[in-house]
């Protein structure tokens, strides 16, 4: 389940934009993915997980890191979300993250808000 399963996707016609549709040669409007509101789980809920820590290292990306224990490059997002760290710029060689082993139970305990 990609991240934006689900999220609604609107057509957007703001002026701000026009720079966006004139280089899409979209002239009336683009489509637009809603922002998504991911949950922050409490110290219970991360309890009941099974997690892993991993020593970050050079090289490191979060999309080798779930490709690795999930099978599916394009849930980077849970290593990332988890952990609090958006990008791989908020980690640095030496850092400890944690990673949530069971993909299913991880997505639920980050349900989208």
């Amino acid at each position: 389940m990609p991240r934006y399963t689900g999220t609604q996707i609107f057509t957007n016609t703001e002026e701000f934009y026009e720079f966006l549709r004139k280089k899409r040669n979209s002239p009336k409007a683009i489509r637009m993915y809603e922002t998504q509101r991911l949950y922050n789980p409490t110290v219970g809920e991360r309890a009941n997980l099974t997690t892993i820590n991993h020593l970050w290292k050079l090289g490191d990306r979060f999309y080798k890191l779930a490709a690795k224990y999930y099978g599916n490059s394009q849930y980077w997002w849970v290593i990332a979300q988890y952990n609090g760290m958006p990008t791989e710029a908020d980690v640095v060689p030496g850092d400890v993250i944690t990673i949530p082993t069971n993909l299913e139970e991880a997505l639920t305990t980050l349900r989208a808000v």
